[in-house]
């Protein structure tokens, strides 16, 4: 099989793609489907298969052989010897039609120049299914979605680029825990400037945004990425419920109810807007020429109280609601935090306890990275 190649930002399009994930987890490498496909490689014979409802399909097939028998690759290898397509199932469990031809409409526009590739685009642009193309003289899989096109690489490729990745990922979350720090020692000490908190932010998403380059590829090699996969689970702990907090922090007091929009606009940010403090002071409802240098900010202190063992999440809540900031929470009597709905005498002991705690484990993180 040949390396993929494409736009680095139109790559990162297909891999948030929900449909495309789903595609990957058919022909992942401990299916039945990837068994198949790769007898026909190794055979080249070349094939042409369809996923996808047999109602919805019907009118492009013409002639054929209905056999709608359970699908196993050994039956899939066979037929492939035939020069027609073979149609599956949307679930892949059965195969409907073999030696089928496929009449999808010839004035769909394709950039492919043999006739299995060219059938294989106008029958996913046309219709939305899953079309696989199995190359019978280079060894190449390709797989056709909404009538974009994705090459399958070897394993040894992908665990390559997913180890990369991987290392990438590691690089990036160390580079976030530093600035997190840092933030988190100016929040004690009431200096916090909206740069300081973009930073975090910032760093944040772009680790977000590496660990689903990293997902992609554990998708893609199925049975093969379960080591990589306990990796990044590893790598990520922590940083979801982190840069939900921050923003929760920080956002203007107006965007705050539009959380999970703030949130949603985030994730859909082009790379080069993650990259401009101006944007992402703007998504967070502060004026895009702002100073961020030199702009104040003060956190209400989600961040901080959520970084507590043992406090739910609704004393959270009622901690954060029931002061100005975070200031107040640390200056707040053990009396005043007893008095809360869900915290209590024995809570209000272990939040002022953890809070000194946080303070004292975040001097000694200050000093083990400089």
């Amino acid at each position: 099989m040949q390396t993929q190649t494409g736009d680095e930002s139109s790559q990162l399009e297909h891999r948030q793609e929900p449909r495309l994930i789903r595609a990957l987890e058919t022909v992942a490498p401990g299916t039945a489907i990837h068994e198949g496909v790769e007898n026909i490689v190794q055979a080249r014979t070349g094939a042409l298969l369809v996923i996808g409802d047999e109602e919805e399909l019907s009118f492009l097939l013409s002639g054929g052989l209905r056999i709608e028998v359970d699908y196993t690759p050994g039956l899939l290898y066979q037929l492939a010897k035939m020069d027609g397509a073979i149609f599956l199932s949307a679930d892949a469990t059965k195969i409907l039609w073999a030696n089928v031809q496929l009449m999808p409409d010839p004035t769909i526009l394709s950039l492919e120049t043999g006739t299995r590739h060219r059938t294989a685009e106008r029958v996913s642009k046309q219709t939305g299914a899953l079309v696989i193309a199995v190359s019978q003289r280079r060894d190449v899989v390709s797989l056709y979605l909404d009538g974009s096109k994705y090459i399958l690489d070897d394993i040894p490729v992908v665990l390559a680029k997913a180890n990369q990745a991987l290392a990438t990922l590691d690089k990036y979350r160390r580079r976030l825990d530093q600035v997190s720090t840092r933030l988190t020692a100016l929040e004690f000490a009431s200096g916090v400037m909206l740069h300081d908190v973009l930073t975090v932010l910032q760093r944040a998403e772009l680790v977000t945004r590496m660990a689903v380059e990293v997902e992609r590829f554990i998708v893609e090699l199925g049975t093969e990425g379960r080591l990589i996969e306990m990796q990044l689970e590893e790598t990520m702990v922590g940083v979801a419920a982190d840069k939900t907090a921050l923003v929760r922090d920080y956002v203007t007091p107006a965007s705050e109810d539009d959380l999970p929009l703030v949130l949603d606009s985030l994730a859909r940010l082009p790379h080069q807007d993650v990259l401009d403090f101006g944007r992402l002071a703007e998504l967070l409802g502060y004026e895009r020429k702002v100073g961020t240098l030199d702009f104040p900010v003060s956190p209400r202190g989600y961040r901080i109280v959520g970084r507590l063992p043992r406090v739910p999440r609704l004393a959270i809540d009622a901690i954060v609601r029931s002061f100005e900031g975070l200031d107040e929470i640390l200056a707040a009597s053990d009396v005043e935090l007893e008095a809360l709905n869900g915290v209590g005498e024995v809570r209000a002991r272990e939040i002022r306890e953890g809070l000194r705690g946080l303070q004292e484990i975040n001097l000694v993180d200050r000093y083990l990275q400089t």
